[in-house]
């Protein structure tokens, strides 16, 4: 039985050694250029080092090519991906059709991660694109534990699934805020996302805050919670998910170090023995509990709610 992967987001080349100290085994780079809702931003001069350094400590690079693309953006998927093969990199994450065409057209073969969010929802799709090049499915978060476990059990690919951090809720092209800001006659220009971690927007009705921000890939509605499933990993590990994602964005670098250390903890604990997990995964919680910022409570997002047909 191969041990299941801890997959984190790193802002930096300095966070990335932090994070491989803390045990992480591979991670999530990319730029907005390609990716969408990234950690941080590397360049292909940053994806080099990476690269490098992921290989020296036998870890993993996937590169984020997960935006939809346009005409405009489409002829330069080829040239970038053919610098990915020159680099190194493990993985390619797609969601837009497109990245399979310029791949195949471009002699790339770097394997695929199929990722488009909410709708990787059942093997019969995964296996799908599994057939046309994926190797790995990235399931929606909006799925319960029974119905990951079940995709894992029929799915002829890897399969990736997110325990712990934010969800993204909605996404438009459009510069939203800038809109906004427009229309009340202020200036607003597109900052990087690191300027942004303290905007929300806020619903009083429901007493909740969603973090948002606005890129070059237009604008990102999060959820007001962030998921934590340390203390509910032995049913996912039992079911061999092949890799857990930690997502660290907006989140600071120094939290997201210390989580990860937390989930390493936990998952070898887990491959020790089922018991010495159950002994330390409440302890482990409240330590995650104890560094949360407090506009972020924690939930176990959609693992445990009912599926209504």
């Amino acid at each position: 039985m191969s041990k299941t992967e801890l997959l984190v987001t790193p802002e930096s080349i300095e966070h990335m050694k932090h994070l491989i100290e803390a045990g992480a085994d591979a991670f999530l780079v990319g730029e907005q250029l390609f990716g969408l809702r990234l950690a941080g931003e590397f360049n292909l001069k940053n994806l080099e080092v990476a690269t490098k350094l992921a290989k020296a400590h036998n870890k993993k690079i996937y590169v984020a090519m997960n935006g939809l693309f346009h005409n405009d953006k489409v002829e330069l998927l080829a040239p970038y991906m053919q610098k990915l093969q020159q680099i190194g990199v493990d993985a390619i994450v797609f969601g837009d059709p497109a990245v399979i065409i310029a791949r195949r057209e471009a002699g790339v073969t770097i394997p695929l991660h199929w990722n488009t969010e909410q709708t990787a929802t059942n093997y019969f799709t995964a296996n799908y694109w599994g057939k046309r090049g994926a190797s790995r499915a990235v399931l929606a978060r909006e799925l319960s534990l029974d119905e990951v476990i079940e995709i894992r059990e029929n799915a002829d690919v890897q399969v990736e699934v997110q325990v712990h951090g934010m969800t993204c809720i909605f996404q438009s092209k459009r510069p939203l805020l800038g809109n906004y800001f427009l229309f009340q006659d202020k200036a607003m220009e597109i900052e990087n996302r690191s300027k942004n971690k303290n905007m929300f927007l806020h619903d009083k009705e429901r007493s909740n805050k969603y973090p948002i921000f606005e890129d070059q890939n237009g604008t990102h509605i999060f959820s007001p919670n962030d998921m934590c499933m340390i203390d509910e990993l032995d049913e996912l590990l039992d079911a061999e998910i092949d890799s857990l994602k930690i997502d660290g964005v907006l989140h600071d670098p120094s939290y997201v170090t210390l989580v990860t250390s937390f989930y390493r903890q936990a998952i070898d604990a887990y491959y020790n023995s089922k018991s010495s997990y159950k002994d330390i995964k409440k302890d482990l919680f409240n330590n995650i509990k104890e560094i949360q910022p407090a506009l972020r409570p924690l939930d176990t997002g959609f693992f445990f709610k009912e599926t209504v047909y």
